[in-house]
């Protein structure tokens, strides 16, 4: 793979989970642990023969799936390390708060990893089983422990906002509960309703809009004044703790996807590999390509997608990317960049409103 000025990320892909949240639409399987030593040997040749294609040296890794702390954390070490990395390179884990103990974080650290993102949710029993989350709040404050004890650099809790049943002050009290174990990074999502999921065949526990604005706003108000600035829509940070590997796709830099259902890209070329694992083991197994399928996105479309990003981010937009018209029927959605005259940022009001101001662009 050739070589690039931008920076350039690795995604892992680890599609086994203990049970399905009902809002997910990842692939993801509960019912192939069976399948866990196999598939980890062909992750670690699929990368081997990337690396004897010269994979870019990466400057970000983001092992994500699924569940990256069911499988055997010296196994996922040893495929961690096996990944040319940058000297600097940011390497996150995702994991699930019941699993984690200050030994798999220890191995974690000795092969590179400087990051972790826990999957908290929420903190309210009742709001966690509207979600169809299993794992135990009280063991969120244990992981937390253990990755203050394990020396981990840095960190980020996920939460999600707006499941069922769940009541303002309850959703006031995750972020309060979150920001008392002092993180540098924070991800607050709205829950979104995917199509195929238990989730979006029952619409009367669909999110409401209304709903999810006041929470958003309500969060944002929490976050900022624990000294966390919003750099993304959905993302808050201490400052140097940002995501590098987010920042990756909001830029549209070149990645490459390992595991099932992964995705990469290179230079407007997406492809992403077979879903499920058996498969890509097979394939694997017989020295095929795991590719199955890919896009190539014109001109046209790459510039739309790039503004799309960029406008949810702190850096935003150039100016010219509205006509002067439709900047003035946005006023109160955006403004000009502190830093940048020439360019326009969201206003909170606009964060809310991102992906239709999206299609404004002229």
């Amino acid at each position: 793979m050739a070589g690039s000025t931008s920076d350039f990320g690795v995604y892992v892909h680890i599609p086994f989970c203990a049970s399905k949240c009902e809002y997910c639409a990842f692939a993801t399987w509960t019912d192939r642990g069976h399948l866990v030593e196999a598939y980890l040997q062909a992750l670690r040749i699929e990368i081997e023969r990337a690396v004897a294609e010269e994979l870019t040296t990466a400057d970000t890794v983001f092992v994500g799936g699924g569940t990256p702390t069911l499988v055997p954390p010296a196994a996922l070490a040893d495929m961690i390390a096996s990944i040319p990395v940058a000297d600097d390179a940011e390497i996150t884990v995702e994991c699930n708060p019941d699993d984690v103990t200050v030994d798999m974080l220890d191995t974690y650290r000795a092969a590179g990893v400087n990051r972790v993102s826990l999957g908290v949710q929420s903190m309210s029993a009742h709001v966690l089983a509207a979600l169809g989350r299993t794992h135990d709040q009280r063991n969120v404050e244990r992981a937390v422990d253990a990755i203050k004890a394990s020396g981990m650099p840095s960190f980020n809790l996920d939460l999600i906002y707006g499941a069922a049943g769940e009541s303002v002050d309850d959703w006031r009290g995750t972020v309060e509960a979150a920001l008392a174990f002092e993180p540098p990074h924070i991800s607050a999502y709205g829950l979104t309703v995917e199509a195929g999921t238990p989730l979006a065949s029952q619409p009367d526990r669909h999110p409401d809009d209304d709903d999810q604005a006041d929470k958003y706003e309500l969060a944002d108000d929490l976050l900022a004044a624990a000294g966390l600035a919003n750099y993304e829509v959905s993302n808050w940070a201490r400052p140097g703790h940002e995501s590098r590997h987010n920042f990756l796709y909001w830029n549209q830099d070149d990645y490459r996807g390992f595991g099932c259902a992964a995705h990469s890209h290179s230079a407007g070329r997406r492809w992403w590999n077979l879903r499920t694992p058996d498969r890509y083991i097979e394939a694997i197994r017989a020295g095929a390509s795991v590719e199955a399928s890919s896009e190539t996105l014109d001109a046209g479309t790459r510039r739309f997608e790039a503004l799309q990003l960029a406008l949810r981010t702190r850096d935003g937009v150039p100016r010219n990317s509205f006509l002067p018209e439709t900047l003035t029927l946005l006023e109160g959605m955006v403004i000009a960049h502190p830093a940048d005259r020439d360019r326009v940022v969201l206003t909170r009001a606009g964060r809310l409103m991102a992906n239709d101001i999206s299609l404004r662009f002229r």
